[in-house]
């Protein structure tokens, strides 16, 4: 009895040891056959492409990375393969290097795919048509205008390809940017947009009621300049010692007119001489001299005006503003102190030197004062308005001023919004003169267009325009 339960606990043990032997053998993996196991490179930006060896992508250039060869890995380059855009898979089959435009393509002619089909290099964008199974490469004009390709297709004809994200960089051959950005091919019934170098975004008409989008006709109208500037009722007795000093300095000199000594008249005239330029330097011009050497009566109301009498305003106007201004030009004066009443006058001098810690240029204005209301030293604000005539104008609200260029978006068919950039001459009220870039009737964007541009630069990339 006692030998039959040792011959059991034997006959277990050993089952025991055999099922452990099984078991490992299962779970054993040889280390040589991991070692053995493909290693494979793919590029990050076009993951069909692989290699058993390191190395740069053919199609965009970047180095290939090492990829792990486990079933995830396949599943995943499978679906990826499926998925991928037939121009993709056509690269791996064939590509033009022959008569190619693309003289430095690192692709070679492998010739796999259907007669008569018709494909395009997505390196150079030269387009193919095949026959028999081979190759057949249209000339460096591409397909020829107005011809159909074998899908029935009219070809398009590339003019040239740009930058996405600057419009106004051009290339004739595909390259890319600093920003490692492909540039995006321009054919040619795109050229009207891409002359201006604009990216067009579609918005519906719903979004366009969401974010405010407002616009209006360009159209040619009366434009006037406006210069609004700042000043007060003189008060200046150095110009009016300065009068006193030319009136007694032409008295002395007809006094002396007829004297033997030739040194006396010469001083007397000198002067006189320096009296004249010492008012010019203080903003009298030619004409106010003369009129002052013939009345020979000083302006008193420089300093006291008297009843009734004309007082002069000194406003200062910016360099940039100068151009706009001339003598003689009416101008409605505004004092602080007489809300709502207008004072009218006009320039009679305009000087001749510029402040230049300020960059404004002094202006005396004369302004009738029957009532005696203006008062030396008072402050005023003064309006200059000059006609520029009828001008090609936009709406102020329309122009985008990056810094480098002046945009305008302009709504076209289908809900199209077209960047256009234009050339602007004067600003006048809340217009600007158009010089170039759109004609009379296109539609702007007046409103909205600040959210209208960061669309259209999200959307540019992927849309190619």
């Amino acid at each position: 009895m006692e030998k039959n339960k040792n011959i059991s606990i034997i006959y277990l043990l050993l089952v025991f040891l055999v099922m452990m032997t099984v078991s490992g053998c299962g779970q054993s993996q040889d280390p040589n056959i991991v070692s053995q196991s493909k290693i494979t490179y793919h590029c990050p930006m076009h993951p069909t492409y692989t290699s058993d060896k390191p190395g740069d992508c053919p199609i965009c250039g970047m180095k290939l990375v090492k990829a792990e060869n486990d079933s995830s890995d396949k599943a995943s380059a499978q679906e990826m393969n499926m998925q991928a855009p037939s121009k993709e898979k056509t690269l791996e089959e064939v590509c033009v290097t022959y008569k190619c435009t693309m003289k430095d393509c690192p692709m070679s002619i492998k010739a796999h795919i259907k007669p008569g089909e018709r494909l395009i290099c997505p390196v150079c964008g030269e387009v193919i048509v095949t026959t028999s199974g081979k190759v057949v490469e249209i000339p460096n004009d591409k397909t020829p205008q107005g011809s159909v390709s074998a899908e029935g297709k009219k070809e398009r004809k590339l003019l040239y390809y740009r930058n996405p994200m600057n419009p106004q960089a051009t290339s004739p051959v595909p390259m890319k940017d600093s920003m490692g950005m492909d540039y995006v091919p321009v054919y040619e019934e795109e050229a009207p947009a891409a002359a201006y170098g604009g990216p067009t975004v579609t918005i519906s008409p719903e979004r366009q009621q969401m974010i405010g989008v407002k616009t209006e006709p360009v159209k040619i109208m009366d434009l006037t300049k406006v210069v609004r500037v700042s000043g007060k009722i003189a008060y200046d007795p150095e110009l009016a010692i300065t009068q006193e000093e030319f009136i007694q300095a032409l008295d002395t000199q007809d006094n002396v007119k007829d004297s033997p000594l030739q040194d006396v008249i010469d001083r007397a005239k000198s002067l006189t001489e320096a009296s004249r330029n010492k008012l010019k330097l203080l903003g009298m011009n030619d004409d106010q001299i003369a009129v002052l050497e013939k009345t020979r009566k000083a302006e008193t109301n420089l300093y006291l005006p008297g009843k009734g009498e004309n007082v002069w305003a000194y406003i200062d106007v910016y360099e940039y503003e100068i151009g706009f201004i001339k003598i003689g030009d009416p101008v409605d004066i505004e004092a602080v102190a007489y809300p709502g009443e207008k004072f009218p006058g006009k320039i009679v001098s305009i000087n001749p030197v510029l402040d230049p810690a300020t960059r404004t240029n002094q202006v005396r204005v004369e302004v009738p004062n029957p009532e005696n209301k203006l008062k030396p030293e008072m402050f005023v604000n003064a309006l200059i308005k000059e006609d520029l005539g009828s001008k090609l104008a936009v709406p102020e609200t329309a122009v985008l001023d990056t810094g480098l260029r002046k945009i305008v978006y302009l709504s076209e068919e289908n809900n199209v919004l077209e960047s256009r950039e234009v050339t602007l001459g004067q600003k006048a009220e809340n217009y600007y003169e158009v010089l170039g870039g759109i004609k009379e009737g296109d539609v702007v964007v007046t409103s909205g267009n600040f959210l209208v541009d960061s669309e259209s630069k999200l959307k540019s990339p992927s849309q190619g325009k």
